[in-house]
């Protein structure tokens, strides 16, 4: 199933399915009638302390994710997770941000996590060690 991101000021539409807001602030000027936001898991936000890292420092969106996959593994956000899996098998589910980055944001990290993307590339594994091996093999020998 496809997971659609969206900014919540956007218009709803019929097609969103549940949506569901993914943010740990209440959007400014909202009203959840006028958001259409079946439900709030504030739980899956990143920390008002990463949030903050990541919106002076756009360009480090990888490390960002590493942070906030990290993050998701706390026991309240684990719940909230479980919740969001829950909504997601019932049928078309819209994640709901508010930020103005509408490419890099914690509902994409969540959509990815929904379909399938575990977590970052660590540097580490086979793939890894063969791109090490080929590295190696590029060098020119010393003399």
């Amino acid at each position: 199933m496809t997971v659609r991101v969206k900014r919540v000021y956007d218009e709803p539409a019929r097609d969103d399915g549940k949506r569901v807001l993914v943010d740990r602030l209440w959007p400014r000027g909202l009203t959840k009638q006028r958001a259409a936001i079946e439900s709030w898991l504030r739980d899956l936000a990143p920390s008002n302390e990463l949030r903050r890292w990541f919106h002076a420092q756009p360009e480090c969106w990888e490390e960002f994710r590493k942070r906030y996959l990290k993050e998701l593994s706390s026991s309240r956000a684990r719940a909230a997770l479980d919740k969001l899996y829950n909504l997601e098998r019932r049928g078309k589910l819209t994640l709901l941000f508010a930020s103005k980055n509408e490419e890099h944001n914690n509902a994409a990290v969540l959509r990815d996590l929904l379909e399938g993307a575990r977590k970052p590339p660590t540097g580490t594994g086979p793939s890894a060690a063969g791109a090490m091996r080929a590295r190696r093999a590029a060098k020119p020998p010393r003399s």
